[in-house]
């Protein structure tokens, strides 16, 4: 019997997951047990955008998931130089961003 590494995690792909989702926007709701992020896709002159996908996390998970975002950005501007994000008067008016269950 081969004897496994304790300390490494098999994560296996599925073709289709790995396809990935395009989503050009990201609502997070929470509540005192967890964090909701609805990744959305919106189209240009479409009223109606849908969910794409949603995701839930606890909140100790929500707060690892930032911080890995912030170690990863930090890389990748080392890397490409840094991301210029629109200023928050620059952005462009989303309207009455509500979400139907």
């Amino acid at each position: 019997m081969e004897e496994q590494n304790n300390n490494q995690l098999q994560i296996e792909l599925s073709n289709e997951v790995g396809q990935g989702t395009y989503a050009n926007l990201a609502i997070i709701t929470h509540s005192s047990s967890e964090f909701i992020l609805d990744f959305v896709r919106m189209m240009p002159g479409i009223p109606k955008a849908g969910v794409q996908s949603r995701i839930i996390l606890a909140p100790e998970h929500a707060k690892r998931l930032l911080r890995a975002l912030e170690e990863n950005i930090m890389k990748y501007e080392h890397v490409f130089g840094p991301i210029q994000v629109n200023e928050p008067n620059e952005m462009p008016p989303i309207g009455n961003v509500r979400g139907e269950a």
